[in-house]
């Protein structure tokens, strides 16, 4: 577990394979973030802050917005949302899901996804030793090379002002997370 000091938009995990997915984390304005997720030419951008996301099909020119719990016509991506929580997932084994409450969101791939995909969430093929491994092949133990290396759009790296957590503040966030009982994670 690492802190992004990047004010970049970075490359979490893509199929480099098949090509079948594709999850960017990027950076928007005033320090708000969105996820792109990209599955069978459709595109999701979640802005988990602001509850809302939007979807559009790649292959039209336009961006063809439309509500979320609307599908899209012979889409081959499920979509769901409940009122704190985004799910979208396609036949072939990825699903991305967001929990507005926690500001959380996961990444679920399927066993057949197994080493064929890279990023910032690393290789996906249950090999501990290989997942710092930057884009042009060879491994770094460096966060901030790390993270540079899966910019995907030109922009310095800001140093993060490191500030020490207390031991309370760390428990309160493993409490609210693991322990209260409305916790999905618990």
């Amino acid at each position: 577990m690492y802190d992004l000091a990047s004010k970049c938009s970075v490359l979490l995990a893509k199929d480099f394979v098949h090509s079948a997915f594709t999850v960017i984390l990027n950076e928007e304005t005033r320090n708000s973030r969105s996820l792109y997720v990209e599955m069978n030419q459709t595109v999701i951008t979640i802005y988990p802050r602001l509850k809302i996301s939007k979807m559009y099909n790649l292959s039209f020119t336009e961006e063809n917005c439309q509500v979320l719990d609307q599908s899209l016509e012979n889409s081959t991506m499920n979509s769901r949302q409940g009122t704190n929580k985004i799910e979208v997932s396609d036949q072939k084994g990825v699903s991305v899901s967001c929990d507005f409450q926690y500001d959380l969101c996961t990444v679920t791939l399927a066993g057949w996804h197994h080493g064929v995909s890279a990023g910032l969430f690393g290789t996906n093929d249950n090999e501990a030793g290989n997942e710092w491994m930057v884009p042009n092949g060879s491994f770094t133990d460096n966060v901030k090379e790390f993270t540079q290396s899966w910019q995907v759009n030109r922009c310095s790296l800001v140093q993060k002002k490191e500030k020490p957590c207390t031991i309370t503040a760390k428990q309160n966030i493993c409490k609210v997370f693991f322990e209260e009982p409305h916790s999905l994670l618990r």
